[in-house]
Parts: C-alpha cells; sequence; structure tokens
C-alpha cells in the first residue's frame, strides 16, 4: 500500500472512531429547536375594512400611451393612489418587448424622464436596423419598485379591444392571469358576453380572483342601454372615463352614461329579474407630459373600494360585493344601508358645500320606450326615450350625512354626491368633483 494511501485510509479509521464516539454521547433524542418567536402581525392584516383608492383604466408605452409603466406606476403612487391596474390593448405587459427610443418628441421626453427617475442603467436602449430603441420593462419586473404591504399594489390587467359593426366594444379583464385575444359576436350584445365569458372562464380554470367591466359605452357610441341590459353576465361599467373622446354626457341624440346606468338598472331589475351593474369611474390615461383640458391624463376618476387587505383578491370581491364608491375628487367616509336608512358620511373640505342627489326609478315606472326620431322622423339606432321616472331625483340634501329613507316602493336608489370643488384637471371644462355610490336594491340586503 502506498504512503498516500496508507495515510487516506488511516485518516478514515480516525474519523470513524471520532464518529462513533460522538454517537455514544449524543443522547437517544435530540433536544428540540430552540423556539423563534413570530413577529407581529402586520398593521394592514389586523385593521378593519376601509376604503383603498385605485385606478383601474391606465395605458403605456406597451400600448397606445405615452410613457414607460414604471413611470406611471411612480406617478399614481406619489398620488396616493392605493393600486393601479396598467389595462394595455389586447395584451399583458410580459415578455420581451422593445420600441424606437426617439419615434416622437414625447417618446424621447419620456425616455430622459425615466433614466432621471431610476438611472442610466436602469434604461436598457440598443441599435438595430440603424436606429435606437429602448426596451420596455414587464410587470414582474418592475411592480417590486413600487408594491408595498398595505401601501401598494400592481394588478395585472388588459383592456381586451374589439368592436361590432365598427362600433367600439372594449372590456377590461382584471387580475388576470393569461391574456384575452378578444372574440366576435353576432351582435353587440354577444360581442360583450362571450368577451366576459373569457375572464370568467379563466377565472373558474386558474382558481383566481377576476371580474371584467364593459368600458366607455359613449366611446364611438359604442353600446346601448338595451345592449348593457341584455348582456345578462355584466356587472361593471364605466359610468365616468376620464379620456376627452368616451362622451361620457352624451349629447342632443344619445343618453349620458348615466342615463344609460339608469335605464340599464330599471329594466334589468324591474322587466329583466336580472342582477344591478355596478358603475366604475377610470383615467383612461395616455398621456402624460401634456395637461390640461383635452389632454387624456390620470387623476380624473377613480374607485375607492372597501377591503381588510390591499390584495388583488380583496379588491375583486370588495368590487363584486358593491362595497365601493366612484369619484372624481369626492370622498365619503362611510356608505351604509341600515334596514330602509341609506346613509352616507361626506369628507368636507374648507370652503366647500355638497349637494347629494338620492336617485330611483319608482317599481310602477314606465319601463316601455319611444325610439329617437332624426329629421325626418326615421328611428335612430341610440338608446331610447323612456318615462323620466326612470332615474329620477327622488331626494337631495345639503347635509355633510346625508340620509335617505327607503319606501319599498323604488326598484333601486343609488346616491350622487355633487361638490362645489372644481375638478384640477377636469374631463370637461367647468367639471366639480363628484362621488356615484352603487345602487341598492329595495328588499334586498345588498343590489
Amino acid at each position: 500500500m502506498s504512503p498516500a494511501v496508507r495515510s487516506v485510509a488511516a485518516g478514515l479509521v480516525c474519523l470513524g472512531g471520532f464518529a462513533a464516539a460522538l454517537a455514544w454521547q449524543q443522547p437517544d433524542t435530540a433536544p428540540p429547536p430552540r423556539a423563534v418567536p413570530l413577529p407581529d402581525p402586520l398593521p394592514a392584516a389586523t385593521s378593519p375594512p376601509r376604503f383603498w383608492k385605485g385606478n383601474l383604466h391606465t395605458h403605456s408605452l406597451w400600448s397606445d400611451g405615452d410613457d414607460f409603466p414604471e413611470m406611471i406606476a411612480d406617478w399614481y403612487k406619489q398620488h396616493g393612489y392605493h393600486f393601479l391596474a396598467l389595462t394595455e390593448h389586447n395584451v399583458i405587459a410580459e415578455g420581451e418587448k422593445w420600441v424606437a427610443a426617439d419615434a416622437t418628441a414625447a417618446r424621447g421626453k419620456a425616455l430622459a424622464r425615466c433614466a432621471a427617475r431610476f438611472g442610466g442603467r436602469w434604461v436598457e436602449t440598443r441599435e438595430k436596423d440603424g436606429k435606437q430603441q429602448v426596451r420596455l420593462k414587464p410587470l414582474a419586473e418592475f411592480r417590486s419598485l413600487f408594491e408595498e404591504p398595505g401601501r401598494f399594489l400592481m394588478i395585472p390587467a388588459e383592456e381586451i379591444t374589439h368592436s361590432y359593426a365598427r362600433r367600439p366594444v372594449h372590456i377590461n379583464g382584471l387580475n388576470l392571469r393569461d391574456p384575452v385575444t378578444p372574440i366576435d359576436g353576432r351582435d353587440a350584445v354577444e360581442t360583450i358576453t362571450v368577451n366576459l365569458r373569457q375572464v370568467a372562464d379563466q377565472r373558474a380554470r386558474t382558481g383566481r380572483a377576476m371580474v371584467a367591466s364593459l368600458n366607455h359605452p359613449n366611446f364611438g357610441w359604442g353600446v346601448r342601454a338595451e345592449e348593457m341590459l341584455l348582456a345578462e353576465e355584466l356587472r361593471f361599467f364605466e359610468v365616468f372615463n376620464g379620456h376627452p373622446g368616451v362622451r361620457n354626457y352624451g349629447d342632443d341624440v344619445h343618453a349620458s352614461c348615466e342615463r344609460v346606468w339608469d335605464v340599464t338598472l330599471a329594466l334589468r331589475l324591474g322587466k329583466h329579474q336580472l342582477p344591478v351593474v355596478y358603475g366604475l369611474a377610470t383615467d383612461d390615461a395616455h398621456g402624460y407630459h401634456e395637461w390640461g383640458v383635452g389632454r387624456v391624463n390620470p387623476g380624473r376618476g377613480w374607485v375607492m373600494v372597501k377591503a381588510p387587505h390591499l390584495t388583488a383578491e380583496a379588491v375583486v370581491r370588495g368590487l363584486e360585493a358593491g362595497d365601493f364608491y366612484a369619484t372624481t375628487g369626492v370622498l365619503l367616509d362611510d356608505v351604509a344601508r341600515e334596514g330602509d336608512e341609506y346613509r352616507l358620511a361626506i369628507r368636507a373640505e374648507p370652503g366647500v358645500t355638497y349637494r347629494t342627489q338620492f336617485v330611483a326609478t319608482p317599481k310602477d315606472a314606465k319601463l316601455d320606450a319611444a325610439p329617437r326620431l332624426d329629421a325626418d322622423g326615421t328611428p335612430l339606432p341610440v338608446t331610447g326615450v323612456y318615462s323620466p321616472d326612470v332615474g329620477r331625483v327622488v331626494a337631495e340634501s345639503a347635509d355633510l350625512n346625508p340620509r335617505y329613507k327607503l319606501t319599498g316602493r323604488e326598484l333601486y336608489v343609488r346616491a350622487k354626491v355633487i361638490s362645489s370643488k372644481p375638478h384640477p384637471n377636469p374631463y370637461a371644462k367647468g367639471d366639480v368633483e363628484v362621488a356615484w355610490t352603487q345602487p341598492v336594491v329595495v328588499g334586498q340586503t345588498k343590489g
């Protein structure tokens, strides 16, 4: 045996003896590991339900917005939002995507601002075919810069962008796992329905909490009240959208989004025995460099969702329960129904006055429509003309804690709070800050 082998063998013998000696000295049962106290629960996990501020409709350079997604997330977090959904057209912000670095003046400005905010190493550029490109960060890469428990949350989403007969039919899917490719329908109702079902099917397949909403029904005069009410699975729509081209207020021929909401509610409850549709307020922001009326800016409309935790699942559940209100600036400390009383608590600002309108449709209202006619007497393809009892203001209050006593004769009641405060960056000239609560169904605990 060589000296080297003898040395190794001797070492093994020694090690074996040492191990045996250790084994002899070990007790039959080792002592339990030292207990480590668990940390205290996070404050957000132990707090009672509260309102969380969030925007559910926004665009970046991943589709037709003019800024980087991380810059947009930074804007919303710095302006007091708790959650944000980037809703790109027919895509979820994932994978690799490069865009022209200086295709427009706004793009060049966005690139310079992003580099200044996050540093030159964060911004990745390359040259391809003689042109400078910049890589867009996917949600999975940049969300960790902003998310904080109980403070800020990014929710994956998509604007499922489609049309019927050149009429826009856009649906937002919230908390999606996979992108959704839009499907054609035989008419506007079926186009809405089959794309809502795609989100519902993904939810069932993945076990992940998701919701879908109909966007800006008056954009391109895309969806009428009669179509919304017949899309049985519809649960959410945008009563307010901050994009200046969506025609929230209608015109002499077309109903406003609020009127569309009341017609839809009245006919769903009074004629078709269908659930209510809840109203959202969103930004639909695309522009982040030039500000003012006519620009497509953030900060114009959002939702305040009541939930115990700031998680995507809790936000979805709060929306589904109707535990939220839509607003362009008015804040509410409470919205509650106790027995036959429907009450609000308005958070007052100094020097601002508030007027609350309680809006309802009585159960005996006439729900038949007359067609709206053109100058030649030909029916127009628009929302019909309904009784003024549909969506009528049944009570008004200037109190900061307005209350309405349900009579039992209403199909539903909702509230609109109108302030005297001008919106700092309005959708339309002269707009003041308002809020909309969700409809409660008379005779039911929740609408």
